[in-house]
């Protein structure tokens, strides 16, 4: 057997070492293979880390406030009366734990987000680190006693000076408050230290003083060892209070993200599949200019399972090296994708600061797997029909083209095949997110297919028309790209990916963009607004001081005022907090847009402000898949349950988790939060609004608390967040740019190499090196412009899936799809124009060719 196995080994060796030699002789075609597996790796291990990073940033942080805690007691908006806590101590439960927490910025600690958690220090030793030893009394006694006395990890006091003793100002909700350093936590290992890198702590009397939570609580930490424990104290809980696992807020917060992360990964594996044609087109030119060696050697022995294996052995090479440098340059770009994540969940979801990237192996392992196996996927085909044709056959280049033609109405039959699936998956009832995906790859690949079949009839169909234009090089151009479809078919399939995705996705932002911009036109219809300084989120928290807002109210000049209160409440029946926005008027005057009422629209907002019932958004809708018009919804509040008729169904794009709308008088009925969020003032109409506002700002000038600004400067600033919040979309097309250029590069360079003798041919019988660069810069200008325009209804077809399929999926929002002519022009420019800059190489090449060695049978 070892004999045997010796002997197998060895009749590799000269496979291999042929192989070399042709890597030697010709590395570019190499060097394609590896790039275009390494850019799609890149893509989807930057989102992947940059995202997982932010995810883990958030849950060390929340880790640092839970501790060991395994429950907790929780509230409606204004948390629970802290007498709970007091009775929950008399009724035996010792392992209880009180805790305020609020974001602050800490202007002191590098003018960044914070997490502020009011503690008992003397309930805490069961569930967090010690923050005193023994002869730390000193501290704990200034920490109890001394006013605005904070608690900061030890590294983060060293890294901005701060020592024992020293004051700095935190600026809670909008007020600036200067706090003195009395303690310094140090954490027992590095994981400890990174999760109070942006925790403040402080004693509970302070933390209620400083968010204006006079006898309240966040919530009560709880360590419960058995379900008995935790189903007694579950009855015993006063109405509107409700025990929950600890950690139900970081859940929470993943559910929220999965739908932007899920999207995110969607379009990098689109640009996976651009690479994957990438990939696919170098490896079959690898294949067909080697045909003639591959005959040969058929004839000299070597079987096709043999010839099978080493092609796949070459491209599993190239793969790993592809996927290793695709590795090495995601970590790079999620280095950089980091701020952009980062940024667009504080805008969207919640407040999280990212100091470093968090390498995860399972992201690396991704990358590594989606790879390789595209890679080895997309060999398989060519290597199986090197290894099927016989060797006579392979010598003649004509047989692989006239297999071709007889494959082109199966492409169409494939095509069609394909696009029914992906239609199938798309329109699903209650399909999932994934679903859509997989159907938009379906569709994409459908079309794909069908380029090959429309070049050839596209080309053969111009070169009569080309000839009058230009001559013989008019029709030899067009002809020479027709009767090498089964090189030219798969480049401009690859650029055409590439294209339709600059396209799909530029329209699809676009059309999001513009629906947004329609719709704050539409619902801003107030003069000013008002609202408390926030954060890191583009999504207003915090309140109002009380006398700004009856000061406003009151102002001469202001025809209506109306005033918002923004809070999480539980909804039993989904399982989970929903956002609720009470308010006390229409801030859009009758010009919201209603995706289902109920009743007379006339008399919607008067049967809304009596309390007759709530409104939902349709993200909500999409979220909880309900079915319109909408049963009444469930809500816990300060009294217990409470049941809600819906009454109507609008548009909303402020949040993807959806939002119910309902007015104060009820909010303030059934929960103990008189606190007001924003404003929207209404100016009368013989005021003129610019000197209001300025009236305004002068009269609260020198206040923190509070932010006055027109509604165009807020409509301005929504759009600003989100054009940050797309910008990672640049990153896609950039990369489809590159992709579309390399496509058409090795594409061009394998035609020049198997066309070399013909082309001698050409040159030996008169042409002028100046006509064979001409011919040469036809052919790709026509390969590119036929590219762009089959581009052009790929394109249309992705940015419909991705704007009414895709988005209503991921984040619950209907677009509506605005069609412009810049992206149209753009992407055929982006493809005529790779497909010329690729063309002056191989031109430049050929201009210096030696017509006697590019003739010479090798």
């Amino acid at each position: 057997m070892n004999y045997l196995d010796s002997r197998a080994a060895a009749s590799y060796l000269p496979l291999v070492r042929a192989a070399s030699r042709r890597l030697r002789q010709r590395p570019f075609q190499f060097v394609l293979l590896v790039l275009g597996i390494a850019l799609g790796v890149a893509m989807i291990v930057a989102i992947d880390l940059s995202s997982r990073s932010a995810q883990r940033a958030f849950d060390l942080s929340a880790q640092a406030v839970t501790g060991k805690a395994t429950h907790r007691l929780v509230g409606g908006p204004a948390g629970i009366d802290q007498r709970l806590y007091i009775d929950l101590r008399r009724q035996g439960y010792d392992l209880s734990a009180p805790v305020i927490e609020g974001y602050v910025l800490a202007r002191g600690v590098g003018n960044r987000p914070m997490r502020l958690m009011g503690i008992d220090p003397f309930a805490e030793p069961p569930f967090r680190l010690s923050l005193w030893s023994n002869h730390d009394v000193a501290e704990l006694e200034s920490f109890l006693t001394r006013p605005n006395a904070v608690v900061l990890s030890r590294s983060v006091a060293a890294e901005y000076g701060l020592a024992l003793g020293d004051s700095f100002v935190l600026q809670v909700e909008g007020a600036p408050t200067t706090v003195a350093l009395v303690g310094l936590a140090t954490p027992p290992n590095e994981i400890g230290k990174q999760k109070l890198r942006d925790l403040i702590i402080a004693d509970i009397a302070t933390a209620q003083e400083l968010f204006n939570m006079p006898g309240r609580l966040s919530h009560i930490d709880l360590i419960v060892k058995d379900q008995a424990t935790a189903k007694r104290l579950k009855q015993r809980l006063p109405p509107g209070v409700r025990l929950e696992k600890a950690n139900a807020q970081s859940d929470a917060v993943k559910h929220m993200t999965d739908a932007f992360t899920v999207n995110l990964t969607g379009l990098s594996l689109v640009a996976l599949l651009v690479g994957a044609f990438l990939i696919y087109n170098t490896v079959t030119f690898n294949v067909v200019h080697r045909r003639p060696l591959f005959a040969v050697l058929r004839c000299l022995g070597v079987t096709r399972a043999q010839l099978f294996w080493l092609i796949m052995t070459e491209s599993a090479i190239a793969s790993v090296i592809g996927a290793g440098l695709g590795l090495a340059a995601g970590i790079w770009l999620g280095e950089g994708l980091i701020g952009l994540v980062a940024q667009t969940i504080n805008d969207f979801y919640f407040v999280v600061n990212v100091h470093e990237m968090a390498i995860s192996t399972e992201s690396l392992s991704k990358g590594l797997i989606v790879g390789i196996g595209a890679a080895v996927l997309a060999t398989v085909p060519p290597a199986i029909e090197a290894t099927r044709t016989a060797p006579a056959t392979t010598l003649r280049r004509s047989s692989l083209e006239g297999k071709v033609s007889r494959l082109m109405p199966w492409m169409w039959a494939a095509s069609a095949a394909f696009g029914t699936f992906g239609l199938v998956m798309l329109w699903w009832p209650g399909g999932k997110l994934v679903m859509a995906i997989i159907g938009l790859f379906a569709v994409l690949t459908a079309f794909a297919l069908i380029t090959a079949p429309l070049t050839r009839f596209a080309m053969l169909r111009v070169a009569p028309a080309l000839g009058r234009l230009f001559g013989p090089l008019g029709r030899m151009g067009p002809r020479d790209i027709a009767r090498s479809s089964s090189r030219t078919s798969i480049a401009i399939a690859a650029l055409m990916m590439a294209v339709s995705l600059i396209v799909g996705v530029s329209m699809s932002v676009g059309s999001l963009r513009q629906t947004l911009a329609d719709w704050l036109a539409a619902t801003l219809k107030a003069d000013i607004y008002v609202s408390p300084p926030t954060l890191a989120s583009g999504r207003p928290s915090g309140s109002l001081p009380p006398d700004a807002v009856e000061t406003l109210s009151a102002w001469p000049g202001v025809l209506d005022a109306i005033t918002a209160s923004y809070g999480a409440v539980f909804a039993p029946t989904w399982g989970r907090e929903v956002e609720l926005m009470a308010v006390t008027g229409d801030m859009s005057a009758g010009k919201r847009s209603y995706q289902w009422i109920d009743g007379n629209s006339e008399t919607l907002w008067g049967r809304f402000l009596a309390g007759e019932g709530v409104m939902l958004s349709e993200p909500m809708m999409t979220r909880q898949h309900l079915r319109t018009p909408p049963q009444p919804i469930t809500l816990l509040t300060d009294f217990g349950l409470q049941t809600f008729p819906v009454l109507a169904v609008f548009s909303d794009y402020t949040s993807d988790q959806g939002v119910v709308l309902m007015d104060q008088a009820s909010y303030r009925a059934q929960w103990h939060d008189k606190n007001v969020t924003t404003m929207f003032l209404f100016v009368a109409p013989d005021t003129n609004a610019d000197a209001l506002l300025d009236e305004l700002r002068a009269e609260f000038a020198g206040r923190e608390d509070l932010i006055i600004q027109s509604t165009r400067s807020v409509r301005e600033a929504s759009m600003a967040i989100f054009d940050r919040s797309f910008a990672i979309t640049i990153a896609l097309r950039l990369v489809a740019t590159v992709v579309a250029f390399v496509a058409i590069l090795s594409t061009l360079v394998s035609l020049e190499l198997e066309r070399s003798r013909e082309l001698g041919v050409f040159r030996a019988i008169g042409m002028t090196p100046r006509q064979l660069g001409r011919l040469i810069l036809l052919e790709t200008g026509l390969m590119g412009g036929i590219a762009g325009l089959l581009a052009l209804p790929t394109g249309i077809v992705l940015a419909w899936i991705l704007g009414r399929t895709i988005n209503l999926r991921s984040f619950g929002w209907t677009v509506q799809m605005h069609f412009e002519w810049e992206y149209v022009v753009r992407g055929v420019l982006v493809a005529v124009v790779a497909a010329l800059a690729a063309g002056l190489y191989p031109a430049w090449r050929l201009s210096r060719m030696s017509i006697s060695a590019a003739i010479r049978e090798e």
